[in-house]
């Protein structure tokens, strides 16, 4: 018995002194463990500074009835605040009454719980309010009150651009922009130290965590205002003709900002939803492919804009195969430039038959010199791949070639036929679209995102000229003529209809694709838009330009209403006014020198009253900018409104006062009166706007 208990006393003392902190390691690590404290994830905002995308806090709220703070003096400090704090909380829920909540909290106290749940998912505004009740704002180690802060994605403007903003979500594939700067958006997750209760509970260790760094935020070049008019515009027509779907894109002509891509979709309800984004995904674009094909023939100089060609009244037969244009035509004798116009099928097979016949190749060729068979490379996932084919292609066969003269067996997306018209708005120099400006952190720029240029110029300045004016054809004489009569302003552009197959059944259920794109005002454009609509089959209105071009005037209108543009019979004039002084209120304080120096550089007048001295405000007076000198006495407190963060914390640090701040950008307001006395110890809190 005594060897025994001797043995048995020896291994007690090796498993506790020897191998003690192995054991005790092992069952730290049974009792605790490191779980991910989410990293905010960055805004999306539209160029006007407007929230697109953002993450909005929630919180857990648990009460540790163990703390200390509770438990001394028998629990004193808890049974004063039980009775006010009900009734606080049943006040801010409204889901039970005072006396449940008194009833509750007292069990948990009785229980000793050390992780009791109170609420779930509080909005931002509740916990303010929570952190006011008696008992919570006496801090977490006397109340034991722990909070758990979570955030959700949420889309300030519901549908406005849905698709292409995109939507982060934890149990499904992100899209849109969400998607492609998603390594950038969410940012770095740090990490906790908790420790296991029971049934699965952990409560946090203080003094074991590693914050997250925050994700960066997305400066869109989304205009709010345009986004929303292509929108409503679209849903419109959707709404009116039953239509299965349908994209609007808005593109600045200079430099391929994308100020709007609207993408619509029919619901099992009935109801129209930004499900996806069609924008990007390839067709057959029809007529609109026109502009490619005359683009290749005037290039090659083998075609004029007024030679003759016999469209045989809209019906050509080559083959087996028949070309039909999609409205019957009233003359056969037209020209180049008449059969563009009226879109005219048969005008363009006829054409591109006589001059590439013999070598398919050189026509192919064009094609892909205008970038059509290459995705645009825009910032979103998911960008269809286009199909243009070549006599080297298994499918190609003698019909092939007229065919694709009017936009058929080829598949390019709407943002790459807008991208091709764009080229010619802008002069032959081909964007790249885009949808970014910047990539921000803590208010600076991390990244800029500039206008690139993909090509030079797509055709001679000979072409373009011709090509200019087939399009301002189409909306002056054409096939367009109808939707953009009395226009105070000139557009160029081309319609498209395209009968779309419907799987199995083929082109039988008579389903169109309608389609419009063009730039405005056609004599210094603006803005190049396209929009392109799938019709329900059998639709009795399904022409381009009867269901596209209506939606295209009012996007066009309305900008161009914004933009404040006029038109005379000959030129564009802009809405001008003399140019009056300023008269807007503002004030800017910092550096003497630096004030100057921005002054200067800019090469605006100012009145100088700084002495010379070494801080200043600026500011208006009677109409003028005036640089005004600062009190610099040392024994007061500065006035530092309107300055940087930098430099009032200069001034103020250097009078030994203690600075805390709220928000960013410059100072708004100051916590003690400029001109108050300096004391030992002072404390200022400043307010940034």
């Amino acid at each position: 018995m005594v060897l025994i208990c001797l043995a048995v006393l020896g291994r007690v003392f090796f498993i506790q002194h020897v191998q003690g902190k192995y054991w005790r390691a092992l069952s730290d690590s049974l009792h605790q463990k490191y779980v991910d404290l989410g990293a905010e994830r960055g805004t999306i905002y539209s160029e006007d500074g407007n929230m697109l995308s953002t993450s909005v806090p929630y919180f857990n709220i648990y009460i540790d009835f163990e703390a200390d703070g509770l438990r001394e003096k028998n629990g004193k400090r808890f049974r004063e605040n039980l009775d006010s704090l009900s009734f606080c909380l049943a006040g801010l829920f409204k889901d039970q009454s005072a006396a449940v909540y008194k009833k509750q909290l007292l069990q948990g106290y009785k229980a000793e719980d050390r992780y009791y749940l109170l609420h779930r998912n509080l909005s931002f505004d509740q916990y303010k309010q929570l952190r006011s009740f008696p008992l919570v704002r006496q801090g977490r180690n006397k109340s034991g009150f722990i909070t758990e802060a979570s955030s959700k994605r949420l889309n300030p403007f519901g549908l406005l651009a849905n698709r292409t903003i995109g939507l982060s979500r934890d149990n499904a594939q992100n899209v849109g922009l969400e998607r492609t700067y998603d390594s950038l958006l969410r940012g770095e997750n740090g990490r906790k130290l908790v420790r296991y209760l029971n049934a699965g509970t952990y409560i946090p260790v203080e003094g074991y965590e590693i914050d997250p760094e925050n994700g960066k935020d997305i400066l869109t070049t989304i205009d709010v205002n345009t986004q929303d008019i292509a929108e409503n515009a679209l849903l419109s027509m959707l709404v009116e003709n039953e239509c299965e779907h349908g994209t609007c894109i808005v593109m600045e002509t200079a430099t391929g900002k994308i100020r709007a891509m609207a993408n619509l979709g029919r619901q099992p309800d009935g109801s129209y939803w930004e499900d996806l984004n069609y924008a990007i995904r390839a067709s057959e674009p029809g007529s609109t492919f026109k502009l490619a094909t005359l683009l290749s023939l005037l290039e090659d100089h083998d075609v004029k804009l007024t030679d003759h060609l016999n469209i045989e009244g809209g019906t050509w037969k080559i083959g087996k195969r028949t070309v039909h244009d999609s409205e019957k035509q009233e003359i056969s004798d037209v020209t180049v430039e008449q059969a563009f116009e009226h879109s005219s099928n048969v005008g363009m097979a006829k054409l591109v038959v006589a001059h590439y016949t013999q070598h398919p190749q050189q026509f192919v060729d064009h094609l892909k010199k205008l970038k059509l068979n290459e995705v645009t490379g825009i910032d979103l996932a998911g960008e269809t791949s286009p199909i243009i084919k070549s006599p080297k292609s298994r499918s190609w066969s003698a019909s092939t070639l007229p065919w694709m003269a009017f936009g058929y067996e080829v598949l390019v997306s709407p943002l790459q036929t807008l991208t091709l018209y764009n080229a010619v708005a802008n002069n032959g120099k081909m964007m790249k679209p885009y949808l970014v400006n910047s990539v921000q952190y803590a208010g600076g720029i991390d990244r800029q995102n500039m206008p690139v240029v993909m090509m030079d110029k797509v055709c001679s300045d000979e072409t373009l000229s011709e090509l200019k004016t087939c399009l301002e054809g189409v909306c002056a004489r054409g096939t367009a003529r109808s939707a953009f009569k009395n226009t105070f302003y000139t557009v160029a552009g081309k319609t498209g209809t395209a009968l779309v197959a419907n799987g199995n059944r083929g082109y039988a259920d008579h389903i169109y694709q309608s389609s419009f794109v063009g730039y405005f005002p056609a004599d210094h454009p603006r803005y190049t838009c396209i929009v392109v609509i799938k019709n329900k089959p059998f639709a009795k209105k399904y022409l381009g330009a009867l269901v596209a071009g209506p939606v295209f005037r009012e996007v066009s209108d309305k900008l161009m209403s914004l933009e404040a543009i006029a038109t005379d019979s000959n030129s564009i004039n802009y809405f001008t006014s003399q140019i009056k002084k300023d008269s807007t209120a503002y004030y800017y304080a910092g550096s003497t020198n630096e004030l100057k120096n921005v002054m200067q550089t800019l090469q605006i007048s100012y009145a100088d009253s700084s002495r010379n001295e070494k801080w200043a405000g600026l500011y208006r007076e009677k109409n003028q900018p005036v640089v005004k000198a600062k009190n610099e006495d040392a024994r007061q407190v500065p006035d530092v409104k309107g300055m940087g963060l930098k430099d009032a914390l200069f001034l103020l640090e250097s009078r030994d006062i203690r600075v805390a701040t709220r928000g960013r950008g410059k100072v708004k307001q100051q916590s003690i009166p400029a001109g108050t006395p300096v004391t030992k110890n002072q404390k200022l809190t400043l307010d940034l706007n």
